[in-house]
């Protein structure tokens, strides 16, 4: 069984103290050589600027179209904001197993806000998931009354202001820019998205807990294909500890490489449906971490944005597509019954995460009303 996040026991307290939130680094990054996947770097700071988005938009085609995965950076976020978050993740994780589950994620819903425990069995490999979330919805009226573990409802307004700026500052700009490939206004995909209105977008705190080799190896046997994220766009911030791998059009696996002060980013499934295809959800999979760094808790801070409630998905009116061949008269049909963001996203949710043991889904597929992706690739 992986070993906790927790090192030593931890009393219970009550919810009224204050939780202690250590100052949390980086770790060094790995220094055997690995086969990094070459990605486009895009300098958010040139957004503003005359033509900038434009620019941008031309670096950024072909990540989106063939790729799937690309890093931005100079986004206008103090680092400093960053580790604080990155710290507030690390104590979360330390606190009392009791505390930790007093939200946990309702997976019978779909829902993906509060806590996922490491409790799932890896088949009959006799190995449990090693990893631990925390998802914190967006701060607006919506979800005020929904539970809030301690840490965060001590550190809520902090938390709230970073979770708004990210996507203020790099989420928004970026749908923006792909609006701007697929020959959409470029506020299109940002009122798809809009942060104001009710989605399952979320800020997570995650952390790979330390495994031996033998029992990623175990883990690993039984499953190592890959899958593609549920939403639009998710936004992971660089930690050093390697262990992300995409797979590239010959099908083989290259590392992501973190970037210092980057983000990467990738596209979802909705994405992908809302384009028929030509942007990208890039598949990918978390392997273990190379030698020097496999005693080291890989801990993670994550945006995902998903597509609102009241964002239908049906493919986008993309002068693009349309001259591409892409679009049909179906396609064009404003009668076609059609289903919500949060509809297809929940039905994922609860498929994949709704049960005790994670089963081998390889060549399977996940069909959801006209809606189709395919389970754990090779």
């Amino acid at each position: 069984m992986a070993p906790s996040a927790i090192t030593e026991p931890t009393p219970v307290v009550s919810s009224k103290d204050r939780v202690l939130v250590k100052p949390w680094s980086r770790p060094p990054p790995t220094t055997e050589k690995l086969d990094w996947a070459p990605l486009v770097e895009i300098n958010l700071s040139r957004f503003d600027e005359p033509g900038g988005k434009q620019e941008l938009a031309r670096q950024l085609y072909d990540a989106v179209t063939k790729v799937g995965f690309w890093v931005v950076t100079n986004t206008g976020i103090d680092d400093a904001k960053v580790l604080r978050q990155f710290s507030i993740g690390n104590a979360f994780f330390k606190e009392p197993l009791e505390e930790k589950r007093i939200f946990p994620c309702n997976f019978a819903q779909g829902e993906y806000f509060g806590y996922r425990e490491n409790s799932r069995w890896v088949g009959d490999t006799g190995i449990k998931e090693n990893v631990e979330m925390l998802n914190i919805p967006k701060p607006i009226p919506v979800h005020e009354k929904l539970p809030k573990h301690r840490i965060v409802e001590q550190n809520y307004e902090e938390i709230a202001s970073f979770h708004r700026e990210l996507w203020h500052k790099v989420a928004r700009k970026l749908f923006v820019l792909i609006a701007i490939i697929l020959e959409l206004p470029e506020d299109y995909l940002v009122n798809a998205h809009s942060y104001e209105e009710d989605s399952d977008d979320h800020l997570r705190y995650m952390i790979y807990n330390v495994r031996t080799r033998e029992e990623w190896e175990k883990a690993l046997n039984y499953s190592n294909g890959g899958h593609t994220d549920f939403g639009s766009l998710t936004l992971l911030y660089a930690q050093n500890v390697a262990g992300l791998q995409i797979q590239t059009h010959d099908g083989n696996w290259k590392w992501v490489k973190p970037v210092q002060g980057g983000i990467t980013c990738n596209l979802g499934d909705t994405l992908t449906f809302l384009t028929k295809g030509f942007l990208k959800s890039t598949i990918h999979r978390v392997v273990a971490p190379p030698a020097d760094q496999i005693n080291i808790p890989r801990l993670g801070l994550l945006y995902f944005s998903r597509p609102g409630r009241n964002a239908i998905i049906k493919p986008v009116p993309s002068p693009l597509l349309d001259r591409l061949g892409l679009l049909t008269d179906e396609d064009k049909d404003p009668n076609k019954p059609v289903i919500t963001g949060t509809d297809y996203v929940r039905a994922r949710v609860k498929d994949v995460h709704h049960k005790t043991v994670l089963d081998n889904r390889e060549g399977t597929s996940f069909e959801f009303k006209g809606l189709k992706v395919s389970n754990y690739y090779k």
